[in-house]
């Protein structure tokens, strides 16, 4: 599920009419003071190495490693490209186009590739996304099953496209559209299992139309300082379009900054989730997902309501280094007795991480978090900050 560019002419110091007026008798001499002087000589050398180390955009390599609850130890080698999408537009925000894959010990294998494109003095903004490949994870039980793990295997592939346009102080407003097929069966094992979810060894079709709105006051989205961000998505699944399954699925986030000094920034992150009809299980809420919170392993806990709530303080240090402290409090409400896995208390965490400067044009950070849950821990790389 991730917003400018900008020659040198030397001259003579002495003015053009003493030059002209000099003369001479000696050829020789009259040459040399003919020759231009050294300075403009120099000029066009250095205009060329000038525009030649002018680039229009940023590459922004980054081989994640990963130490996963859920998937394991692998490595995600990602590839980003920040870029203006028009050097004459001074106005939109930088847009960004990239790749990303997913190897693991545990079996998941996985690539996707996506655009985030900003257009015509920020009036149109285009995303899309497309992704494809296996990941192997658990899925938790409570209740009678509390602390068994059903192991699971899930292949597929998932597209999604946005056409927003700018209508007024600063809101985006568009269409969007999902596509996706997805195939969940279960990992053999010789372990006691949870009651197992009815749609297992199931071919699935999920299509559906929504809307985005998002209102957008950052000066930078790559490492915000000031600013805040308003995004709210609905999404609905209908049969219709070929879907499986029909249901909803609303999710609003909110995201403030406050720039405490020069180098020292405060960021406070709410994020509500909430899902109707009869969703397969990995279309509810997951705990632990998009950071929200980044201290719980996705799959244990999931439900038809989630929210969440963190404050991250961020510092920046010198030679591109940072550090981030963070802490936040969540829960996940069952909304019918047909959900299988369920909790309903409070579910906080804390932790922080280092941070290192990828990019110093566009300030995009390398982030490390390592975050303590109620009854878990994590360890996890980024690119961006966690929101």
């Amino acid at each position: 599920m991730f917003p400018s560019l900008w020659a040198l002419n030397l001259h003579a110091q002495s003015p053009p009419a003493q030059i002209s007026d000099i003369k001479s008798s000696n050829p020789q001499e009259q040459a040399e003071v003919d020759k231009p002087p050294a300075a403009a000589i120099k000029s066009e050398p250095e205009k060329t190495k000038k525009k030649s180390t002018t680039h229009r955009g940023a590459l922004v390599p980054a081989p994640l490693p990963i130490s996963s609850p859920t998937v394991g130890v692998g490595i995600v080698p990602g590839l980003g490209y920040i870029f203006p999408f028009s050097t004459h537009d001074k106005i939109s925000p930088p847009s960004t186009i990239g790749a990303a894959g997913l190897f693991t010990n545990n079996g998941s294998r996985g690539f996707g590739v996506g655009a985030d494109l900003y257009m015509k003095e920020n009036t149109y903004e285009i995303t899309s996304l497309y992704a494809h490949g296996n990941v192997n994870y658990d899925l938790y039980g409570s209740g009678i099953a509390a602390g068994l793990k059903l192991p699971l295997t899930q292949t597929g592939h998932v597209f999604r496209a946005e056409i927003l346009r700018r209508l007024w102080w600063k809101v985006f407003i568009g269409p969007r559209f999902w596509t996706g097929q997805s195939f969940v069966s279960v990992t053999p094992t010789n372990s006691q299992l949870p009651p197992l979810p009815s749609n297992l060894g199931v071919h699935t079709t999920l299509r559906a139309l929504g809307l985005r709105l998002i209102r957008d006051t950052r000066p930078n989205q790559f490492y915000p300082v000031a600013g805040e961000k308003l995004e709210f998505t609905s999404d609905f699944f209908m049969q219709s379009l070929g879907s499986k399954f029909s249901f909803q699925a609303y999710r609003l986030t909110f995201n403030k900054y406050h720039s405490l000094s020069k180098n020292q920034v405060l960021a406070f992150d709410f994020f509500a989730c909430a899902t109707a009809g009869q969703p397969p299980f990995y279309g509810n809420c997951v705990y632990g997902t998009k950071n929200e919170l980044r201290g719980y392993t996705p799959g244990k806990y999931l439900d038809r309501y989630m929210s969440t709530t963190q404050v991250e303080y961020r510092l920046t240090l010198p030679k591109g280094f940072g550090l981030a402290a963070f802490g936040g409090v969540g829960e996940v409400i069952p909304g019918s007795s047909q959900i299988l896995f369920k909790s309903d208390h409070f579910l906080p965490d804390v932790g922080g991480g280092p941070r290192f400067e990828l990019s110093k044009k566009y300030h995009v950070n390398l982030r490390t978090d390592f975050a303590r849950g109620r009854d878990s821990w994590t360890w996890s790389m980024g690119v961006g900050e966690a929101f």
